[in-house]
This record gives C-alpha cells, structure tokens and sequence, in this order.
C-alpha cells in the first residue's frame, strides 16, 4: 500500500465526507459511490428511519455480506486442503 496520504470529499447520503487515506482517490470514491447507494436501497424500504439508523442498518447488512463470503472462502480453502 502507498505511504502518501490521498485527501478526498465524497457525498455519501447527502452528507458531504473530507476523507484522508492512503487508498488511492478512485478507490475511495468507488467505496464512497458503493456505500451512498446501498444506503438509499436501505432506505427505500425503510421509509422512516433516521439517516443514522439507516447507516446502522446498512452497515449491518454489509457486515452480514462479509461474515458469509468469509464463511465461504474457509470452506472453499478446506476444500482445497482435502483435495491435495
């Protein structure tokens, strides 16, 4: 990873976000763009959550995604372990 410290502005939900990392800009943007609109799909059926308990519930589900690509990719490497 690059030790230069990239500083973008990114609008997720409405909100504008002065973000500083060492990722590159497409990256962070890319992230942004992603994260902006699952939120709005969240909201879409969430009609009256708070813009906070919608990142909540959105970070949730995206933790949730995470947890099971894990799961599969253990279960895929001991997959491969058992066929060597």
């Amino acid at each position: 990873m690059s030790e230069i410290k990239n500083k973008v502005t990114v609008e997720i939900y409405g909100e504008s976000y002065a973000l500083k990392g060492n990722l590159e800009e497409a990256r962070i943007r890319r992230l942004a763009v992603m994260l902006d609109e699952r939120m709005k799909k969240t909201a879409k059926v969430n009609l009256r959550l708070s813009p906070a308990k919608i990142a909540v519930l959105t970070a949730l589900n995206i933790a949730d995604e995470f947890l099971r690509l894990e799961q599969d990719y253990l279960e895929l490497l001991e997959l491969i372990k058992e066929d060597k």
